[in-house]
């Protein structure tokens, strides 16, 4: 059985609970706190000298690291991750464009603007930097939605997975997204897929209230 070692309010270790749900496979949750610095004790540093989540252990003492890179281990084989070599090439630029240009602005804000205590204070001269790059991030997935249900392969993949996690909360730290009215669709879309399971959502507690 996989162990993933998460937090649950990290829409990077999001995307791996919502892809294993949905795929129906069985795993063990480690809950990591990285604002107490639970990623960078010597024991977690050791199997992820990164010090991020999310981290999957996918035997023992095999870790993969990286949101998009164990969405693609994962989804491999299934119908999430599209096996024509140009629809599969076609997720992976929508998956790199959500490490590029939405994470890093989105998920920055999201971080320190909702997580982190004082945090905008901290950051208040990289704010306008992150509104200005994550509209803009926003604004190209509005053009391609206005034209397309999903980003790639004409359904539900791996990269919308991917772009979901962190545009689903873009409102907690300050995005408008009531300008983007093919985007807030997809969301719906996205939200009403089979299996889909939210932010919030602990598979521990799920299995306890059976």
């Amino acid at each position: 059985m996989f162990t993933l070692y998460s937090m649950q309010r990290s829409g990077n270790s999001y995307k791996t609970r919502l892809a294993l749900a949905q795929l129906g496979i069985p795993y063990r949750l480690v809950e990591i706190d990285i604002l107490k610095g639970e990623s960078h004790t010597p024991e977690f540093l050791a199997k992820n000298p990164s010090g991020q989540v999310p981290l999957l252990e996918v035997a023992p003492a095999r870790y993969l690291a990286e949101s998009n890179a164990i969405l693609c281990y994962l989804a491999g084989g299934t119908p999430l991750a599209p096996a024509d070599r140009i629809e599969h090439a076609g997720a992976l630029q929508w998956m790199f464009f959500e490490q590029h240009s939405l994470e890093p602005n989105l998920g920055a804000a999201y971080f320190w603007l909702t997580l982190v205590k004082g945090g905008r204070e901290l950051q208040s001269h990289a704010i306008e930097d992150w509104m200005e790059e994550g509209y803009r991030a926003l604004g190209l997935m509005e053009k391609h939605l206005a034209l397309h249900d999903y980003f790639a392969a004409d359904r539900y993949t791996i990269a919308d997975i991917a772009l979901y996690a962190y545009t689903h909360i873009g409102h907690q730290c300050g995005f408008d997204l009531a300008q983007f009215p093919a985007l807030r669709a997809w969301l719906a879309r996205v939200a009403a897929q089979p299996g889909h399971v939210t932010m919030e959502f602990n598979p521990a507690e799920a299995v306890a209230a059976v």
